[in-house]
């Protein structure tokens, strides 16, 4: 997949409409109060130059997992911060399609801004429909923009379809960025290279294991995750996580590694309770003590140590995966401890989205990261080395001659 791609400044958007396909799948309160405006933050560079350049805009998102229209989800909160973050006017349309939004599309004048209500009020979004690809497209659209890289691995309508519909299209800033940095990292690293993979699954970061294992110099396992590679190394881990179908695959990596003079990091020690339950009784031991019948949920001081020690010469820091399970706080420490080791490390390092990204947020780390994805299936799949349908449909740039 060609990654250099037509960006919002390649194309002349003065005094043009754009519908600007954004992310503000952002995190809401039992009383509907934003609890993080990451995702709106990120937009603000590409709504900003859109709105420098007196094009009318008009921006487009989803909320969470809707089933048909429910107020639980509506994106009148995002309209409301996005308002105070711009220190202007945002218009809000009741609905994502249909007469009284047309209309309030076609009285946009240049530099005022309409938010769209939830796309997944409608399940031709999800299933890209044509129709509701066509009904998107009646909003009188000049250019199309692509700044939702969060959902860049969904084939949706406002993804797919209305982009194949819009003769003029780019992706915004945000999107550019995330390729620059993922890619980038992948492809030509400042070396020593290290990977911090973590998480519940084996299974759910195959793509990326196998990816990375070809580019990385040193690569650090902690999480679930790390159980099936310590069973595969013949470690009883008691109770703790392990997918028994994944051990021959997790052997065939770590050979691989020694194969390849890839330094492969494992825990050496963990914090194991009886239970996942709160209450539940708690102590740290090596990891080949695991009790009989407890469960491992964070990595330990020993393995913090270690693993702190593995990214002190680092240049470039890959983090994808909690190191525990730190939504809990008895379990957050090795997580918290991990973040700051990589915040404080003299690299350039990449957080991969999701609870990755939750995880150094509540570390209070968030500014300290060169860079932190805002999506977390996203960013798998192009670490995966796997193409994003939502950028494969926006042009490629001309090669320099």
């Amino acid at each position: 997949m060609n990654t250099n791609k037509v960006t919002i400044e390649d194309i002349d958007i003065k005094g043009k409409q754009l519908f600007i396909r954004v992310d503000f799948n952002v995190p809401l309160d039992d009383n509907l109060n934003i609890t993080d405006d990451t995702r709106i933050r990120s937009a603000l560079p590409t709504v900003n130059y859109a709105i420098d350049e007196g094009a009318s805009i008009i921006l487009a998102s989803h909320l969470d997992r809707p089933e048909g229209v429910n107020p639980r989800f509506s994106l009148a909160p995002v309209a409301k911060r996005l308002q105070r973050l711009l220190g202007k006017e945002v218009l809000f349309a009741a609905d994502c399609i249909g007469t009284q939004t047309e209309k309030m599309a076609k009285n946009l004048k240049p530099g005022e801004i309409l938010l769209l209500e939830n796309l997944r009020f409608h399940d031709g979004e999800q299933k890209n429909d044509a129709d509701f690809a066509k009904a998107l497209a009646k909003l009188r659209l000049d250019v199309y923009i692509n700044d939702a890289f969060g959902t860049a691995h969904r084939e949706h309508a406002s993804t797919i379809g209305l982009a194949e519909l819009t003769k003029s299209k780019a992706c915004g800033f945000l999107m550019k960025k995330e390729i620059t940095y993922l890619v980038g990292a992948v492809s030509s690293p400042a070396r020593p290279f290290v990977a911090i993979l973590g998480g519940a699954k084996v299974s759910g970061k195959i793509g990326v294991i196998e990816n990375l294992g070809e580019h990385v110099d040193k690569v650090i396992v902690g999480g679930g995750m790390a159980f099936t590679f310590l069973k595969a190394s013949g470690i009883d881990v008691g109770n703790s996580l392990v997918e028994e179908s994944m051990l021959s695959f997790a052997r065939e990596i770590m050979q691989n590694a020694i194969a390849r003079g890839t330094k492969f990091y494992l825990p050496v020690d963990c914090v194991v309770a009886a239970s996942k339950e709160p209450s539940a009784e708690a102590k740290s031991v090596p990891v080949q003590e695991i009790p009989h019948g407890w469960i491992g949920l964070d990595i330990g001081r020993a393995s913090v140590h270690l693993f702190t020690e593995a990214l002190s010469n680092a240049k470039t820091i890959l983090w994808n995966g909690p190191m525990g399970l730190f939504e809990m706080d008895a379990y957050s420490r090795g997580t918290s401890a991990i973040a700051h080791a990589v915040a404080n490390a003299y690299a350039l390092t990449i957080v991969g989205g999701g609870e990755t990204a939750m995880a150094v947020h509540k570390a209070n780390e968030s500014e300290n990261i060169s860079f932190i994805s805002t999506g977390g299936g996203a960013a798998l799949q192009l670490l995966e080395g796997r193409t994003l349908p939502g950028l494969s449909v926006l042009p490629d740039k001309e090669p320099d001659r």
